[in-house]
């Protein structure tokens, strides 16, 4: 075949797709603006692929015949117009994978709760016995995990990054949870082009195929309207009953997929709160339509874990309780983490603000929030939008700094909550190693 391949970003997606692309017998060249990481320059050099890191050799990469980009590279970038200009192919990761595999293609997008109902359906399909992968924003990539193994189900978490970058591609089963303003920055501002881009993991489906969403999201219902609907479909919420779909109705979960399908309370849930009980009807959904045992589904409602980062408990100092909400990366996610909190709350939020609109917080946070930690190079907005709503707002620049006046501020009984609202980026690597460095600054209390 001899085409040559390059791949923008060599993070865990552009390593995998290195991966793959030598397997199928592309030359690749791996290119990377930033400085690799030891472990992926370890695996690029281990399968002898070139790479570069601290700029891109444009000439090169114009000479290739396929691109795979990373999903932070927006498409706005100068290489990436000049390969448009070109007219060569520039294409995510999943795209790049799902063109080397069979397997059923269980597709999650959403502003929030993708991780929760990726892993949560995951979770429910190993407990049924199958040979399934996680993959996407969560666990290997899809790419890697491709060229690696030979699994008969991926479940994929799908950003509207990576769906940007998706063409060929087709999901069997997509998820559609929910479309709140996010990432606006990266969409010009206008939260239309945002919503076409979520939209985007319906493109090439088939009337063979299913299409689950939250019939309670007034953004999706308006588009739905808009669109001649192809695949089999299944909505969920809380205006139930539906033919085929779940809801909730006096404190019932009930899923209606085949005949005499499932019933519980959702005090029986492992994951609480109203955001996670939509969690838990789309994932129950996806289950039965793949067959998957209403015990099994059962079963994994009732055991499932949670993910790090998403409302995780850390601990109890002095009697006030600290969160772990990093993964809160948009208003909406905190609006949600907001809304579970059972006490009154000391507040840390801040970061890179993406076009937020935090008025949609204001009751809540009126309602429950006593203090709020701005943790971030710039709270100029945190204070535009809650000087007025709180009575002591205050700024943090590290993690230590922000953890120690959170816990000043409360009290017994009191929880901190740690819900940016915002990305990382300012002062962190990522949501990750934000929610991290908060356990570690929690326990050196």
């Amino acid at each position: 075949m001899n085409k040559k391949l390059s791949i923008l970003g060599a993070g865990e997606s552009g390593a995998g797709a290195a991966l793959l692309g030598k397997k199928h017998g592309y030359t690749v060249f791996v290119s990377d603006y930033g400085m690799i990481k030891k472990e992926y320059k370890k695996i690029l050099d281990e399968i002898e692929i070139e790479w570069e890191e601290g700029k891109h050799d444009h000439e090169r990469i114009l000479e290739s015949d396929l691109v795979v980009k990373s999903p932070g590279i927006p498409d706005t970038a100068p290489l990436v117009s000049e390969l448009n200009k070109a007219g060569i192919p520039v294409i995510s990761e999943i795209e790049f994978g799902g063109l080397y595999t069979q397997a059923t293609k269980i597709c999650i997008t959403g502003s929030n709760g993708k991780t929760t109902t990726s892993m949560l359906i995951y979770h429910i399909l190993k407990k049924a016995g199958l040979r399934v992968a996680l993959a996407g924003n969560v666990g290997d990539s899809f790419a890697r995990q491709v060229a690696e193994e030979d699994y008969e189900y991926y479940v994929i978490e799908l950003s509207s990054f990576q769906l940007d970058g998706m063409f060929r591609f087709k999901a069997d089963l997509a998820l559609l949870l929910n479309i709140t303003p996010d990432h606006l920055d990266r969409y010009e501002y206008k939260f239309q082009n945002y919503v076409d881009s979520k939209f985007r993991i319906l493109q090439n489906m088939t009337e063979t195929d299913h299409f689950i969403y939250y019939a309670d999201d007034e953004v999706i219902i308006a588009e739905l309207n808009k669109r001649d609907l192809i695949p089999q479909s299944y909505p969920y919420g809380y205006t139930g009953p539906y033919t085929k779909g779940a809801w909730i109705n006096e404190d019932r979960l009930n899923l209606n997929i085949h005949p005499k399908d499932l019933n519980m309370s959702i005090f029986d849930l492992s994951l609480q709160g109203k955001h996670n009980a939509q969690n838990s009807m789309a994932a129950g959904i996806a289950a039965r339509v793949l067959d998957i045992r209403k015990e099994t589904i059962r079963e994994s409602l009732l055991d499932f874990k949670g993910v790090e980062h998403r409302l995780e408990p850390v601990i109890k100092v002095h009697g006030i309780e600290f969160i772990n909400d990093s993964k809160a990366t948009n208003v909406n996610s905190t609006w949600y983490a907001l809304e579970t909190m059972k006490d009154e709350v000391v507040w840390i939020a801040g970061g890179i603000d993406k076009g937020n609109d935090y008025t949609t917080l204001l009751p809540l946070v009126k309602d429950k929030v006593k203090a709020i930690v701005c943790l971030g190079k710039d709270n100029t907005k945190l204070h535009d939008a809650f000087d007025d709503a709180v009575d002591t707002v205050v700024d943090a620049d590290n993690i230590d700094d922000a953890v120690r006046a959170a816990y000043y501020l409360s009290t017994k009984g009191y929880q901190v909550l740690l819900s940016p609202a915002c990305a990382s980026f300012d002062l962190f690597d990522n949501y990750e190693d934000r929610g991290r460095q908060f356990k570690g600054a929690v326990r050196n209390l």
